[in-house]
């Protein structure tokens, strides 16, 4: 972090540019290419492994974790400036909060699987399909998908249908037969199609999937417990059931609990977790054909973390909560200037 004095200048510099107002300012050219720090605490309690989707002109968190011994968090919060959140309801009618698949379509925000019961006894997995439009009312679209009960599975949205890819059945007791590395579609969340039972990527959890250019992505991830596995690979698919290995090595390193963005034209990775030794990281990356990866070197970030949350928001990136020794409730934007090519 900078020293006070020079971050309180790049403060001043920012707000005479225009960046925290409410709005998506234009960067100017000659300012610099930083994280800005939009709320230090927020009204929701600390936390990592939430849901989150931007919708409807706000950015939307949901559930998460606490700790491992008490039961997971129901609660849906909502933002429209990153800095003031609103409780939308204390206890949504999923209970499976922990590492949820979430994202926004149809104009309706999704919730998918995820982990209930931390290490307490009787904690379970869950195939269970939700869906809203303001976060308080919601429907269930299944209460047992095609898929498995699952946690930390690869989500989103390609060629007009929701796609699962991947996931762990089993949080701390999970083994390799646990893993999964099949790939699932949804036009309605109700009725899901197997693309393929089996990927040509390994299995895998707490990796990351996108649809960008034309194509599905799936990179990085591993295992947590019993048996520690990290991977950096990169594969990418026009239909979802054959996949091409773009690198097997990507530039950052093997991490599990990271978050990844498409934002201007190009794919993120950001922070997450490696193990021997425990390790957070705080960097960030983007590649423009999943090959050639890129770090965004910036004057200010914020802590090293894991299972942070983030969105493309107001033309911008956006960060929040996640496990930075200790939980995070802060709130962080980057804004891109309009002629940034990703080019050093």
């Amino acid at each position: 972090m900078l020293p006070f004095s020079v971050a309180n200048r790049l403060v001043v510099a920012l707000i005479v540019g225009g960046l925290f107002s409410g709005g998506a300012a234009t960067l100017r050219a000659d300012e610099p290419i930083q994280w800005v720090r939009v709320a230090e605490k927020t009204a929701f309690q600390p936390r990592d492994s939430c849901g989150e989707v931007a919708l409807g002109g706000k950015l939307w968190l949901m559930g998460g974790w606490f700790t491992s011994f008490v039961d997971t968090p129901r609660d849906v919060w909502s933002s429209s400036d990153g800095k003031e959140w609103t409780l939308v309801t204390n206890q949504a009618p999923w209970k499976h909060g922990d590492l949820p698949m979430t994202l926004a379509f149809k104009d309706r925000m999704w919730f998918m699987g995820g982990w209930h019961g931390g290490r307490l006894a009787g904690a379970t997995a869950s195939a269970e399909v939700w869906s809203s439009v303001d976060g308080k009312e919601w429907t269930q679209s299944t209460a047992e998908a095609g898929w498995s009960p699952r946690i930390a599975s690869g989500c989103v949205e390609f060629d007009g249908k929701m796609w699962i890819l991947g996931g762990i059945e089993r949080y701390y007791d999970g083994t390799d037969a646990s893993l999964k590395n099949d790939v699932w579609c949804s036009a309605d969340g109700k009725t899901w199609e197997c693309v393929t039972p089996a990927a040509e990527w390994a299995p895998r959890a707490y990796h990351q999937a996108l649809a960008f250019g034309g194509k599905l992505w799936v990179f990085g991830g591993g295992n947590y417990v019993p048996k520690y596995a990290a991977m950096n690979d990169v594969w990418s698919s026009t239909d979802g059931k054959t996949w091409t290995k773009v690198t097997a090595e990507a530039a950052w390193s093997p991490r599990l609990w990271f978050t990844s963005v498409v934002y201007r034209d190009r794919m993120w990775v950001v922070g997450g977790w490696s193990n021997n030794p425990s390790k957070n990281w705080g960097d960030v990356w983007h590649s423009a054909d999943g090959a050639k990866w890129l770090k965004l070197e910036t004057p200010t970030a914020w802590k090293e973390r894991h299972e942070q949350s983030t969105w493309v928001f107001q033309d911008k990136l956006w960060l929040a909560a996640g496990h930075a020794q200790p939980l995070s409730n802060e709130v962080w934007s980057l804004q891109l200037p309009a002629n940034w090519t990703g080019e050093k």
